[in-house]
C-alpha cells in the first residue's frame, strides 16, 4: 500500500496516518523526521541536507526526494508507506512520480481530507481559550494567526496538487469534518476499492472443501485410466488369431485398387509374420 494524505493544517492527516500505520504495518514518511534521521545517520544525502540547514537554506526538492528514496528502500517499508506533508508542490509530485517509476512502484491513491477553514479557525480559537483558562502555555505555532498564514500557504502551494492527481485518476476526497472514526472508515473503504488492501485469506473450512472437490476428479481420472489399461491388456492377449485378422485387414486396405488377387497375396505374406511376432512376445513374457 502506497498513498499520500493531502489536506490543510488541522485536517487530521497525522491522526489518520498513524491509524494506517498501526492497522496495516506500513510506515509513515514525514519529511521533517526523515531529514533529521538522515542527518543523524550521516548518509550522503543527510550530510548534504545538514550543510544546507546549517546555512539557513531550504532543502531543495532533489535532496528531499533522495531522502525519501533511501527511506523506502529500508526493510520496514516493504509493506508500503503513507506520505504526510509531501509532496507540497506540483514539482515535488512530479519528482516523486519519477522516483516511484524508477523503482517500479505504483502509487495506489491520494486521499484528500477536505475541511472547512472557518471551522478549523474556530477550533483553534476554542482550544487556545481553554488552555489559557487552565493556565497552560500556548505554543507559538498553535494560534489562529499562525494557522491563517499556514492555510494561505496551503492554498497557494499545495491545492494545485488536487488538480494534478485528479487528472491522473488517483484522487479521492473525504469529508474531514466527520468524526475521526467516520473518516477512518471512509479512508479504508477507498483503499479497499482501489485494491490497495490485500484480500483476506479464505476460511479453512472452505479450503478443505475445495481440496475434496479437486481430489474427486483426479480419482475418477485414475480409475478411468486403470480401466483403459485393463482393456488394452485384454485386447493384446487374445492371441495370434486376432493379430492375423488385424494384419489381414491392413493388408487388404493397403491393396485396394490393385485387385483382389494382390490383396490375397498380401494377406498370405503378412499373416504368418504377425502370428510369429505375437508368439515371440508371449514366449518372452
Amino acid at each position: 500500500m502506497r498513498l499520500i494524505l493531502l489536506g490543510p493544517p488541522g485536517s487530521g492527516k497525522g491522526t489518520q496516518a498513524q491509524r494506517l500505520v498501526q492497522r496495516y504495518g506500513i510506515v509513515q514518511l514525514s519529511t521533517g523526521e526523515m531529514l533529521r534521521a538522515a542527518v543523524a545517520a550521516e548518509t550522503p544525502v543527510g550530510l548534504k541536507a545538514k550543510d544546507l540547514m546549517a546555512n539557513g537554506q531550504l532543502v531543495p526538492d532533489d535532496v528531499v526526494v533522495g531522502i525519501i528514496s533511501d527511506r523506502i528502500d529500508q526493510p520496514d517499508a516493504a509493506k508500503g508507506f503513507v506520505l504526510d506533508g509531501f509532496p507540497r508542490t506540483v514539482p515535488q509530485a512530479e519528482a516523486l512520480d519519477a522516483l516511484l517509476k524508477k523503482k517500479h512502484l505504483k502509487l495506489d491513491a491520494v486521499v484528500e481530507l477536505r475541511v472547512n477553514e472557518s471551522a478549523l479557525l474556530q477550533r483553534v480559537e476554542t482550544r487556545v481559550a481553554e488552555m489559557q483558562a487552565r493556565g497552560e502555555e500556548v505554543r507559538v505555532d498553535d494560534t489562529p494567526e499562525v494557522l491563517i498564514k499556514r492555510l494561505a500557504a496551503y492554498r497557494s502551494q499545495t491545492e494545485p496538487l488536487i488538480h494534478y492527481y485528479s487528472e491522473r485518476r488517483k484522487l479521492a476526497t473525504v469529508d474531514g469534518m466527520m468524526t475521526i472514526e467516520q473518516v477512518t472508515r471512509e479512508v479504508n473503504r477507498i483503499l479497499s476499492a482501489v485494491g490497495a488492501l490485500e484480500p483476506k485469506a479464505a476460511p479453512a473450512r472452505k479450503a478443505r472443501g475445495a481440496t475434496r472437490k479437486t481430489a474427486r476428479p483426479a480419482g475418477k481420472k485414475a480409475a478411468k485410466a486403470a480401466k483403459n489399461t485393463r482393456k488394452t491388456v485384454k485386447t493384446t492377449s487374445r492371441g495370434p488369431r486376432k493379430a492375423v485378422k488385424t494384419a489381414g485387414r491392413k493388408a487388404a486396405v493397403a491393396a485396394r485398387g490393385r485387385g483382389t488377387a494382390k490383396a490375397k497375396k498380401a494377406f498370405k505374406r503378412t499373416a504368418p509374420k504377425a502370428a510369429k511376432k505375437v508368439t515371440k512376445k508371449r514366449a518372452k513374457r
